[in-house]
């Protein structure tokens, strides 16, 4: 039997049962019928975190970052690159310090770039520092 996976919209955030063999299929949602996977991280609010990590069942991996931060804009098209490898199978989300405090702040995160990778609503591990694309995925996989 195929393995479900609740896949969050990142357009209406509504979640969407996907087997997992038919993840790379390019799925759609049910409710909005816009794709589930942009193969581009996801710029995401305290709603959209919240809504992909504790509804979703995918890991999560997040980048934290803010738009002064010189090594965030580095590592930007990177990340961005990352999740050419990573999705259908991670959905990478981008998170704005500036704009989502209260998000940095729950989480700890004390220096910039910072990665999250969640897994089940809980941290697996974090990292901070930009890093490559390679990098980024190797990480990411564990």
């Amino acid at each position: 039997m195929d393995r479900q996976e609740i896949v969050v919209c990142p357009h209406c955030l509504a979640a969407n049962r996907v087997g997992q063999s038919r993840l790379s299929d390019a799925p759609n949602c049910g409710k909005c019928h816009k794709a589930l996977f942009l193969g581009k991280p996801l710029d995401a609010n305290a709603a959209a975190f919240a809504a992909h990590v504790g509804k979703g069942t995918l890991p999560v991996l997040v980048d934290f970052w803010a738009p002064w931060c010189g090594p965030c804009k580095v590592m930007a098209p990177a990340f961005a690159q990352a999740a050419l490898s990573l999705e259908p199978f991670i959905r990478l989300l981008k998170v704005d310090t500036e704009q989502e405090q209260a998000l940095g702040s729950t989480h700890g995160i004390r220096s910039i770039p910072t990665m999250m990778l969640l897994s089940g609503g809980k941290e697996v591990r974090r990292i901070s520092g930009a890093m490559d694309a390679r990098r980024i995925a190797e990480w990411a996989k564990g």
